[in-house]
């Protein structure tokens, strides 16, 4: 299996919420729900200058998602294939087990289906060869799409740090 990964270099995000914007017009999501988010750190004080970093987080698509075993209706899946998490709308009952299962706060509420949705990578366009939308439409390019065992050494161990802040058991 080739794991798909979503990476950012921290140091070129300026904190535009641009891929926020448009992952979410491009799932067609309602106020409330954010698939993928950045979060503000800082202000903090380097060589006396204060400094904001912008950290961009999504679905890790983890070897051992902790959200799909909880899924009774089988509704929250992980394709074989390439190792993408997502949730079947046709099968999701809404009962926010997945939810609440998630260490990151991924799957996320959708008020308008009353059915849990979350980063899917944005499969339908990965079939067709192309990129997730965030890392299309990100101006600064600091996002990027690439399979795990084709990343550059330093992007692979920041993903690598944050993917351990939680590491899954075998239970």
């Amino acid at each position: 299996m080739s794991q798909y990964v979503l990476s950012q270099d921290i140091d070129r995000c300026i904190g535009c919420y641009s891929c926020e914007v448009h992952c979410k017009a491009n799932k067609n999501l309602p106020e409330g729900p954010r698939l993928c988010r950045i979060y503000q750190v800082g202000p903090r004080w380097v060589d006396k200058v204060p400094r904001v970093a912008f950290s961009f987080i999504a679905c890790f698509h983890c070897e051992k998602p902790w959200c799909v075993p909880v899924c009774p209706s089988g509704a929250m899946q992980k394709r074989p294939e390439d190792g993408i998490v997502f949730v079947d709308p046709e099968k999701c009952i809404g009962c926010k087990l997945c939810i609440y299962a998630c260490p990151w706060g991924v799957p996320q509420w959708n008020p308008e289906s009353s059915k849990a949705v979350k980063c899917d990578l944005c499969k339908d366009r990965v079939d067709r060869g192309l990129q997730p939308a965030c890392v299309t439409k990100c101006i600064t390019g600091c996002l990027y799409f690439e399979k795990k065992e084709f990343m550059p050494t330093e992007r692979l161990k920041q993903h690598e740090r944050m993917v351990s802040i939680y590491p899954p058991t075998d239970e």
